[in-house]
């Protein structure tokens, strides 16, 4: 396809099109105050990706529950405390024209300590002296995404998105390695997949009929199964559950190594499902104007922008304004790092990746 599709409108089954195919990713910033409120780096960031052209930015991921925290200095939604710099934030996304997601995201057993997190696996076998959850804790959980979206939808978000991927919560009780449970949330597939549909069901009787529910899935790593994720993402399609599906890809042209899929594009196992009026997307190093567009070509509805967009927050209009555009070679140095509008604590956080930042430069 050409580029000039990639800034044809797309529209989803709830709420308002977006006005063109980019969607910026969830972006692990590092930025916020301690407490999980928006701090004046999250404000600032907003801006500057809210007038690059985005059809959808998503928020980085997002604590449905204080005991549920990832990373330091993470951005809250588990209090209404939260709410007025949420709102500013997607008041600000808003006035660019874009749409917007709160990420949700609960880490699970992945929950760190130092920063309050309280790890809850879903198996006792995972972590050493470390309890399964209960059926009334995995519960509770449900209820604080349910909660958490809406207060998304009371800031004035479009949607959220449910952070299913990396084996967070969502992703940990997909997995017949992290899940040995013998309640209903564990066991068959079905049963495995019973947290997350139980969250998108309850967000869709507490949110208004315009509400959008977007879902990230990764496949590799924490025992996720190929197969079983597949047969997953056909129900979600099948009975329409979510909007969008946002494949999580390190590489968005990987080939599946092993199993029934064995020498096929990872993507086109989801591209080619039946999907009804659901939209797929992807990101995995979307680094230039041509690779969005050939990504349309292979079946994908909308392409996510991760650390292009970090490189150049307005990589859409950049896009728009040259069919050619290829983003700087990755890993950049520190010196361009700096020129392109992150906070001191965003540049720090992207500094610890040296796939990102030239160690030496720095």
């Amino acid at each position: 396809m050409a580029v000039s599709d990639l800034f044809k409108p797309l529209s989803l089954l709830h709420g308002p099109a977006m006005s063109n195919r980019f969607m910026l990713a969830p972006l692990t910033n590092q930025q916020s105050e301690r407490d999980g409120c928006a701090s004046e780096f999250d404000q600032q960031w907003i801006e500057q990706v809210a007038q690059g052209g985005y059809g959808l930015i998503q928020t980085c991921a997002t604590t449905v529950e204080s005991s549920g925290i990832a990373f330091e200095r993470q951005l809250g939604i588990h209090s209404d405390h939260h709410l007025r710099g949420l709102s500013q934030m997607a008041a600000a996304i808003r006035r660019g024209g874009g749409l917007s997601a709160v990420q949700l995201h609960h880490a699970g057993h992945r929950a760190r300590a130092q920063f309050g997190g309280v790890p809850a696996p879903a198996s006792a076998s995972t972590l050493p002296g470390i309890k399964a959850l209960t059926t009334e804790e995995v519960e509770r959980i449900r209820d604080s995404f349910v909660a958490a979206a809406r207060r998304a939808e009371l800031a004035g978000f479009d949607g959220v998105a449910l952070h299913g991927a990396f084996g967070w919560i969502l992703s940990e009780f997909m997995s017949p390695l992290l899940n040995d449970r013998t309640d209903r949330f564990g066991g068959s597939v079905e049963n495995r997949a019973r947290l997350t549909v139980e969250v998108i069901e309850g967000i869709r009787r507490v949110c208004g009929p315009q509400f959008q529910i977007g879902w990230r899935l990764s496949v590799e790593r924490y025992g996720l199964q190929l197969d079983e994720l597949r047969e997953i993402a056909a129900d979600f399609f099948d009975r329409e559950l979510i909007d969008y599906l946002d494949l999580a890809l390190w590489d968005s042209a990987q080939i599946v190594q092993e199993g029934t899929f064995k020498g096929q594009a990872m993507l086109s196992i989801f591209t080619n499902l039946r999907r009804r009026g659901v939209r797929v997307g992807t990101a995995g190093r979307v680094m230039s104007a041509q690779r969005a567009a050939q990504l349309l070509e292979e079946g994908c509805d909308f392409v996510l922008i991760g650390r292009a967009g970090i490189l150049k927050t307005d990589f859409p209009r950049q896009v728009r304004a040259n069919p050619q555009y290829e983003s700087p070679q990755l890993p950049v140095t520190a010196e361009y790092l700096r020129t392109c509008g992150l906070s001191e604590r965003f540049f720090n956080y992207m500094c610890e990746w040296p796939s990102v930042v030239l160690p030496e430069s720095i």
